[in-house]
């Protein structure tokens, strides 16, 4: 589990709860069927993960740390609005602190707002005051990470009591550091355009393409053309192409093979948005739809439900991509589903009627 978190560079995290959240579901498309405790045990307790804002809100090695420092110092409240309320209520901004320093690591629901303000925000997704003070003070690096609560609450403790002295301390200069967290995409991706590049770790553009000149100045990407892309790309010097490709996976939205959706559709004509915040009425495929990966190609989608109350998968529309062939893959497709249920617990699979491949995962 160590080694996929280092060469991916990062887990994105997404809470939405529908199949399972998305780190698990990413880790899960690699190794198959494994232990979500102990990869709990590994992000929380062994000291070498954490998580900061990088691909969103992500986990990631500790040593990554000091390469966002620049952003934590220029970070600004999440919250529209917020830095208004900071201004209104600045000795609660410091209370906050204080209170983590004495009482240690603590969750928006252990903190008080301050006289006179409301406890929850207008407009917010922020469950409370509290909570938002927490997520700024995390944000601008005064705060970490220790654990998450099982409601999927994050817990913060002062960042010097979570991160290693050596991480915590490191200085390194933005452009060092962005010259690395380039390379590390790189690394992960194998092979991709400037755009590509920047938004793994969500870097400015006009940033990313300084430091992507400097690396292929020292040669360790290569600019080169890929048939079909509008745009250069840049091979890292690691890259290999695999004698053969027999992946089945089901792939979480926030996957990297997906997440940049300009770059899923250059690789593998795969249109993708997910449809959470789009009204039921105007869903073309569903609410929680996974790509399926077969061999190299992105040839099914599903729209899942873990539904733990009946303890059992619900497979709500099965969509075979144009140029697919069912034959081929629906087989490892359903296996697949199988595996995903017993690893969640479930002890079925429902299959609706909904999509033109739910017809043929039904009759197997």
């Amino acid at each position: 589990m160590s080694q996929v978190i280092h060469q991916l560079g990062l887990l994105q995290i997404d809470s939405v709860n529908v199949l399972v959240p998305a780190h698990y579901q990413v880790m899960f498309a690699r190794l198959g069927p494994y232990d979500r405790q102990a990869l709990n045990k590994l992000i929380y307790s062994s000291g070498n993960f954490t998580e900061q804002w990088a691909h969103e809100a992500s986990i990631l090695p500790m040593e990554t740390w000091p390469l966002l420092k620049h952003r934590m110092e220029a970070h600004r409240a999440h919250l529209w609005g917020f830095s208004e309320f900071m201004d209104q209520f600045p000795d609660y901004v410091h209370w906050v602190l204080e209170e983590v320093r004495l009482r240690g690591p603590l969750r928006g629901e252990h903190l008080a707002p301050p006289e006179g303000s409301p406890k929850r925000l207008p407009g917010s997704w922020y469950s409370n005051v509290g909570r938002a003070m927490l997520e700024t003070h995390f944000g601008r690096g005064s705060l970490a990470v220790t654990n998450r609560g099982v409601n999927f609450s994050r817990e913060f403790d002062l960042a010097q009591r979570v991160i290693p002295t050596q991480h915590l301390t490191c200085v390194v200069s933005k452009e060092d550091a962005q010259r690395e967290l380039i390379r590390k995409a790189a690394v992960a991706y194998g092979i991709g355009t400037a755009a590509d590049l920047a938004d793994y770790f969500r870097m400015r553009p006009q940033d990313a393409k300084a430091r992507i000149a400097e690396l292929a100045e020292a040669r360790e990407i290569e600019p080169v053309g890929v048939e079909g892309w509008r745009h250069p790309a840049y091979l890292h010097q690691t890259a290999k192409v695999p004698k053969s490709i027999t992946a089945s996976a089901l792939l979480s939205p926030f996957d990297p093979v997906v997440w940049f959706r300009p770059r899923a559709e250059r690789l593998f004509q795969f249109h993708y948005r997910i449809e959470i915040y789009t009204p039921a009425a105007k869903r073309k495929w569903g609410y929680y739809v996974l790509p399926y990966l077969d061999g190299e190609r992105l040839v099914a989608r599903v729209d899942l439900k873990a539904d733990r109350v009946a303890k059992r998968l619900r497979v709500l529309a099965a969509h075979v991509e144009e140029g697919a062939e069912p034959i081929d893959f629906a087989p490892r497709l359903l296996n697949e589903l199988h595996q995903v249920a017993s690893w969640l617990g479930l002890e079925t699979v429902e299959i609706a009627r909904r999509g033109k491949l739910a017809p043929i995962l039904r009759g197997l």
